[in-house]
């Protein structure tokens, strides 16, 4: 199984094998989301001390609150392939 590993901002960094979804945080769902999360204890505060911009879920619970914009995270989950020269 190999591990992926993305940066969502400021050096902070998520495995991407366990995401769910990367989320925009202005609607009443996520919002409440996000309460429930940090009530529970899982929540995890990324931004240093920025705006929030993306809310990323968890395989496993925890919500993870990014200062990057969603698209520049799921842009990010984006692999080039290997562009070695073939032989031949």
């Amino acid at each position: 199984m190999d591990i992926r590993l993305i940066n969502i901002g400021f050096g902070n960094i998520v495995s991407a094998n366990r995401v769910v979804a990367i989320v925009s945080p202005e609607s009443a769902p996520i919002k409440r989301l996000i309460t429930d999360a940090r009530e529970r204890g899982q929540l995890v505060d990324a931004t240093y001390g920025r705006r929030t911009r993306a809310v990323i879920v968890m395989d496993f619970g925890h919500v993870i609150l990014s200062a990057i914009q969603p698209e520049t995270v799921a842009n990010r989950f984006v692999t080039p392939k290997d562009t070695a020269p073939k032989d031949g």
